[in-house]
C-alpha cells in the first residue's frame, strides 16, 4: 500500500536576506524556521533542506538495517545511526556520509558489514539520493 507525505514551506524576501517556514503536515508535528544562512553557515536555531534529508536519511537506514537483520534471524540490542548530507553553494547537494553504531549478539563482522551495505543500498531514501555519493562507517560495538 502506498502513502504520501505532505509537508509545506512559505517564504519571504529574497534568498541571502529573506525567510522561511517548513511545515511537518501529515505528522503535525511542527513548523520550523528555514534561511539561506541557516542552510549554508551557522544553523542558529534553523533548520535546511538537508537537514531534513539527513533526519530522513538516518531514519529510513536504521528501518532498512533493522528489516534485513531480521531477514537474518538476528535482532539488535541496539541500533543507532546517524546522517551527515553535505551542500555546496552553486553546485547543490554533494553526499550523504551514513554512521552506524550496533550491538548485535552472535553476529560476526563480516556478517555485519555485508547486512549494514545492503542495508544502505536498498534503503528508499538512498536511492532517492542516488544521484550523490553516499558513504558509511559502520561499527559492531562489543
Amino acid at each position: 500500500m502506498a502513502t504520501t507525505r505532505n509537508a509545506h514551506a512559505g517564504w519571504i524576501g529574497d534568498l541571502p536576506t529573506g525567510a522561511g517556514q517548513v511545515s511537518l503536515d501529515s505528522s503535525g508535528l511542527g513548523t520550523f524556521d528555514v534561511s539561506w544562512r541557516a542552510r549554508t553557515e551557522a544553523a542558529e536555531g534553523k533548520t535546511s533542506p538537508e537537514e531534513l534529508i539527513a533526519a530522513a536519511h538516518s531514519a529510513c537506514f536504521a528501518m532498512a538495517f533493522s528489516h534485513a537483520l531480521s531477514a537474518e534471524g538476528k535482532a539488535a540490542d541496539y541500533v543507532n545511526t546517524s546522517a551527515a548530507v553535505t551542500f555546496q553553494p552553486g553546485e547543490g547537494i554533494t553526499g550523504s556520509h551514513l554512521t552506524l553504531h550496533a550491538r548485535i549478539p552472535g553476529l560476526s563482522q563480516e556478517e555485519f558489514a555485508r547486512i549494514a551495505e545492503g542495508a544502505k543500498a536498498g534503503c528508499p531514501v538512498s536511492a532517492a539520493l542516488a544521484g550523490v555519493a553516499i558513504t558509511l562507517d559502520a561499527t559492531l560495538d562489543a
